[in-house]
């Protein structure tokens, strides 16, 4: 199978034409559901990687026992309070998120949500009734793991963000074919998968692409959660989610080789990450 490599002028060429007339709703309206009591970081940096890859308008979702460390924290994001159980989305939220979920663009599910009967209750119903496309990350994943017949039933797009572990959990098997091994669970599961980690993989279950950016700087909290929010802001944006995920990765990972150049693997954060990446989207 031939794999595919993107290079800073594919992802340039990829990203969409802005018209001097347009305006913040043309950028992408995006949700974002997640955050939990203990993990407001994952929650304020998977949505600044939403904006600072170009989306228009971003609506932080948290449960309302972390509402106001998010909203105190942020400028940009719109943050909206949602109903939470033990510092954690309650089934009781899935109200309100109909009143504006089918105004947005894109989603996205899972840094930083936690598990719990509330969280799977929230994940599977927007995956059921939401037709636009759905980014899984973290716990977004995890509450999904025994309800594989939901991701199977999708006919909008869905993309995983998985790292190892929890590409295991969704069937995944340790192998040496990283690459074929992740066209596999993409079928199986009728999804884009990206695999993360050394060489992250990319697969819709067709078209494969194989990542070189990226360090070990990057393995630290909060960087996973930055991808997340980066690839639901560029499908937010009109790209389509198989080159969003593959456009999301690349910059990622060479915002993380900037930063290890510039700052040394042991000393760089994900938020610096942050900082670096309008340099590579001019």
């Amino acid at each position: 199978m031939e794999y595919k490599k993107l290079s800073h002028s594919d992802v340039i060429n990829i990203l969409p034409h802005r018209d001097n007339n347009a305006h913040k709703g043309n950028f992408g309206r995006i949700m974002l559901l997640c955050g939990s009591r203990g993990y407001t970081g994952a929650a304020a940096l998977a949505a600044m990687g939403a904006l600072r890859s170009g989306a228009g308008l971003v609506y932080l979702c948290v449960p309302e026992n972390i509402y106001e460390i998010e909203a105190t924290k942020l400028l940009e994001p719109i943050v909206l309070p949602l109903p939470d159980e033990k510092g954690m989305l309650s089934s009781k939220a899935i109200k309100q998120i109909s009143n504006i979920i089918f105004q947005m663009d894109a989603v996205l599910i899972g840094p930083g949500l936690g598990q719990s009967e509330g969280t799977t209750a929230v994940t599977s119903w927007v995956l059921q009734n939401y037709s636009g496309p759905v980014v899984l990350d973290a716990d977004g994943i995890n509450v999904m793991k025994e309800h594989k017949d939901i991701l199977r039933g999708r006919t909008s797009p869905t993309i995983l963000t998985p790292h190892t572990g929890e590409f295991c959990r969704l069937g995944g098997l340790p192998s040496t074919d990283k690459a074929g091994e992740t066209l596999r669970i993409a079928r199986d599961l009728g999804a884009i998968v990206v695999h993360k980690g050394h060489n992250t993989v990319i697969s819709d279950g067709g078209q494969v692409y194989i990542n070189t950016t990226g360090n070990p700087g990057m393995a630290v909290g909060g960087c996973g959660d930055i991808l997340a929010g980066m690839i639901v802001g560029l499908i937010g944006q009109g790209i389509s989610p198989i080159e969003a995920a593959a456009c999301g990765v690349w910059l990622h990972g060479t915002a993380g080789d900037i930063c290890a150049q510039e700052l040394g693997q042991y000393a760089m954060l994900p938020s610096d990450m942050l900082q670096v990446l309008p340099r590579l989207l001019k």
